[in-house]
């Protein structure tokens, strides 16, 4: 199970909506071994509903640099319009006008310190039912990342920084 939390700053919210993250560790397709996955998402909470809110995520990782569909790769050193730092039990995101802090579990982490890496997305695929939960189960994430979610999200993959480094 993991746990949703709201993203702080971005676009209005009259736009996309509440962004939230969620987190989870699991088998890499590439080698069988854990990856630590991030993927934020519009909650779809606003008065013109879901489609608008996949819409204005939409402009919104465009304005922002991250293509939708596509995988940026920054553990070549590459910049980034997203950076992750990972410090004190907390993933912190910063993207342009938009910072997310997440609580990480420690599988999460040592994941991500293992291999130095995070599988990030940011989806354009609104998740209305993540609100009504306090905790997700496997089962519930599983339908959202489905391949719809999949091909209309920005995808990263991003170097574990701390404070250290």
């Amino acid at each position: 199970m993991t746990i949703p939390q709201t993203a702080q700053g971005g676009p209005r919210q009259d736009q996309c909506g509440t962004f939230t993250t969620i987190g989870w560790s699991g088998e890499s397709p590439q080698d069988g071994r854990d990856m630590a996955f991030l993927v934020v998402f519009s909650l779809g909470d606003t008065a013109e509903g879901p489609e608008a809110c996949r819409e204005a995520t939409r402009r919104f990782l465009q304005s922002a640099g991250l293509p939708v569909g596509q995988m940026l790769d920054g553990t070549d050193g590459r910049p980034l319009p997203v950076t992750l730092l990972v410090e004190g039990g907390q993933a912190v995101l910063t993207l342009p006008k938009l910072m997310v802090q997440y609580p990480v579990r420690q599988e999460w982490l040592d994941a991500a310190l293992q291999r130095q890496q995070v599988y990030f997305m940011f989806a354009t695929k609104p998740w209305p039912l993540a609100q009504q939960e306090s905790a997700i189960d496997e089962d519930a994430l599983r339908a959202f990342v489905d391949e719809e979610m999949m091909t209309t999200s920005a995808h990263c993959l991003l170097p574990v920084r701390s404070l250290a480094n």
